[in-house]
């Protein structure tokens, strides 16, 4: 992952826009990594939630006209997974 690096005066002059900054930032003193602040995801929003319920109501749906059970999606799920792992060695 791509870092960004920035004096200190310039993270604190910038703060709030490196805050809402996805990539890493190195900050420094007299050209010194001094420390180094690593964004995380924000909280999910109640829309992204609503959405998500949505999205997973209607995937149940489809499942149940599909005459689908989660065994079946479990175990086709394993075999593909078995597979894959089975490629790659």
């Amino acid at each position: 992952m791509q870092t960004t690096k920035v004096g200190i005066r310039e993270f604190r002059e910038n703060l709030a826009d490196y805050l809402e900054s996805k990539t890493p930032v190195a900050i420094t003193r007299h050209g010194a990594t001094i420390g180094i602040y690593v964004p995380t995801k924000p909280k999910p929003s109640q829309a992204d939630l609503e959405a998500l319920r949505v999205a997973g109501e209607k995937m149940q749906e489809l499942i149940a006209a599909a005459g689908t059970t989660d065994d079946e999606i479990l175990a086709d799920f394993k075999a593909r997974r078995r597979e894959r792992r089975a490629k790659q060695d």
